[in-house]
């Protein structure tokens, strides 16, 4: 799977981005109109639902009511208390959480893979699953557990006599980010280690390098690729997170700050987009960062799907010491999951460790109140997707097997959308289709669910194309030609041999953009216009915030999480029907 979720097809994940496409056989050549015109109308599509309103965006930061240059808006930011507190705290906030989720995956990922460990596949599978529950979600299932009241603060004072205020402001936010994005760097650095050819184990270990040495000298280098991409994922998403800080209370943030800027003082107010330009630079930069700290070095092995790092025995304290640290992160990081289920049952759970009692009631609620928010989301969500391997496997399929001038564009355009911030591309999206009405209709632009669906296509679009870029890069073109020989043609080729055989990339990236999108907030609460429209992330948050409201809020983000599991298990088994089709045929 891409970057997101797990290793792409065939080799180790990494972040998004553009790639290098093999050069076309002598074969494969433009012939005819449909390549243009799929180049064309792909490229119409990423001007217009992304380029354009980015733009937009940097644009209005940089002029003034009648048009002219200006710097003065950055200059009145920057002059500002809160903005300049709000931009070191956002950074502080991205870097330490960075730190911490580092703390956590690369233990996890380096004993799971360095040694024979029962169980291992089960860690890293649980070491996935807060990726598919909203933050701000997990947010108040944290404060209930770890929060001044919370669970475990209750049991320390009255067994030890001290409590630990880690959920307080911006530590709160920092521990809520890391136990929630540390999967990003989990599962490159999973995928990193095990490419790693097992000879330059041997070799340092011949040479005298044992312990920690090793790790620092040899394996953890090897894998830097893995960690970077990883923690340059975990770096924007957490400088570009709005939910989180909102639940919490945390507004000296960029993000909240942008937020608050452009509701309450409008869409013309400059200085939200000052700090919409300031989010995208810095997103950008970090990506940037994460690609040039490799360059210029070698990280290649001689080996791949050869000989792997040599997994060794645990003494019997070491695997004591591994798997109770082991059991004790894993309790953290499920902490939130725990606690959001008990919440979604709980009739009443205050200053105490656990619900004084149980009720069905917030579900009932959820189901009279809420029912057409999940089938909302799954619209949302299943269109997204769809469009996001459509587009995915046709620039795929263009890069690497054309010739068309330029194509290469259509890839970094694409990638684009990975430092985007999704609060951005909101406002982004309300400035250039304010006033535009959807045709033959006098219904706006704006206050139609289309453009929260086309916002999630958008922002998810870099991970589905690198799925399919991996999996047709895997897709040998002699394949095709044969196909060619025998009399088929272009759509026969591609309907009947491309497509069956890029079915596993094609799923990791439906998967990757259905179950990211699902727990989207930023662009969703900036362009859900009616509650009619609201997916269940918006529903989410507005139960939220009220105390009365926490428990439907819970069931809410318990169903959450059963409909993106539901929808990966069904796409599963999709992929399987027709790979079993295929084969009969």
């Amino acid at each position: 799977m891409s970057a997101h979720l797990s290793a792409a097809p065939g080799g180790g994940a990494s972040a998004p981005g553009p790639t290098s496409p093999a050069a076309p056989s002598a074969a494969s050549r433009i012939s005819g109109w449909g390549p243009w015109a799929a180049f064309l109308l792909i490229g119409l599509f990423l001007l217009v639902f992304l380029i354009v309103p980015v733009c937009l965006v940097i644009y209005t930061a940089f002029v003034t009511d009648t048009g002219s240059f200006t710097l003065g808006h950055f200059a009145n930011f920057f002059d500002q208390t809160v903005f300049t507190e709000s931009f070191l705290n956002s950074l502080m906030v991205s870097l330490a959480s960075v730190f911490f989720a580092s703390v956590i995956a690369v233990p996890l990922a380096y004993l799971t893979v360095r040694f024979e460990f029962r169980g291992a596949l089960l860690i890293q599978t649980l070491g996935v699953l807060p990726l598919i529950m909203p933050p701000f979600v997990g947010a108040v299932a944290l404060q209930l557990i770890f929060g001044r009241s919370g669970s475990v603060n209750l049991l320390l004072d009255d067994w030890f006599g001290f409590t630990v205020p880690i959920m307080d402001g911006l530590t709160g936010v920092i521990f809520v980010e890391s136990i929630h994005y540390f999967p990003f760097i989990l599962l490159n650095l999973v995928a990193a280690m095990r490419n790693i050819d097992g000879a330059m184990e041997e070799s340092a270990l011949n040479l005298g390098a044992r312990g920690f040495r090793l790790f620092r000298r040899v394996i953890f280098p090897l894998a830097m690729p893995g960690y970077l991409a990883g923690a340059a994922l975990v770096f924007v998403k957490v400088f570009d997170d709005l939910g989180t800080p909102l639940v919490m209370g945390v507004t000296n943030m960029l993000a909240p700050q942008a937020y608050l800027r452009i509701t309450s003082v409008g869409l013309d107010d400059p200085l939200g987009y000052v700090i919409s330009v300031i989010m995208i630079v810095f997103s950008i930069v970090a990506l940037w960062l994460s690609a040039r700290v490799m360059k210029g070095k070698d990280y290649a092995t001689l080996q791949k799907g050869g000989s792997a790092l040599q997994k060794r025995r645990l003494t019997k304290w070491e695997a004591v010491l591994a798997y109770g640290w082991i059991v004790f992160i894993l309790l953290v990081v499920l902490a939130p999951h725990f606690g959001i289920l008990l919440m979604s049952f709980a009739k009443v759970w205050s200053f105490s460790v656990l619900p004084d009692s149980f009720t069905l009631d917030h579900y009932a609620t959820v189901f009279n109140d809420s029912g057409n928010m999940i089938a909302n989301t799954l619209l949302y969500c299943v269109l997204a997707a769809t469009i996001d391997v459509v587009i995915g496997t046709a620039i795929a399929y263009l890069i690497l097997r054309t010739r068309l001038p330029a194509r290469q564009w259509l890839d970094y355009m694409a990638s684009v959308a990975l430092a985007i911030p999704g609060l951005v591309l909101a406002i982004g999206y309300l400035r250039l289709f304010r006033g535009v009405d959807i045709p033959f209709t006098d219904t706006p632009v704006i206050s139609s669910w289309v453009l929260i669906m086309l916002a999630y296509a958008v922002r998810r679009l870099p991970y589905a194309l690198r799925s399919c870029m991996a999996a047709l890069q895997q897709v040998h073109i002699s394949l095709e030609e044969a196909a060619q020989s025998l009399g088929a043609g272009r759509m026969s080729v591609i309907r009947r041999v491309m497509v069956p055989l890029m079915a596993g990339g094609i799923l990791a990236g439906f998967v990757t953009s259905f179950i990211t999108a699902a727990v989207e907030l930023s662009a969703t609460i900036m362009l859900t216009s009616a509650e009619s429209q609201a997916p269940m992330s918006y529903g989410i948050y507005l139960y939220m915030q009220s105390i009365a409201g926490r428990g439907p809020g819970a069931a809410l983000g318990v169903l959450a999480v059963i409909v993106v599991g539901l929808g990966t298990y069904f796409s599963h088994r999709f992929v399987e029907r027709s790979r079993t089709t295929v084969q009969s045929v």
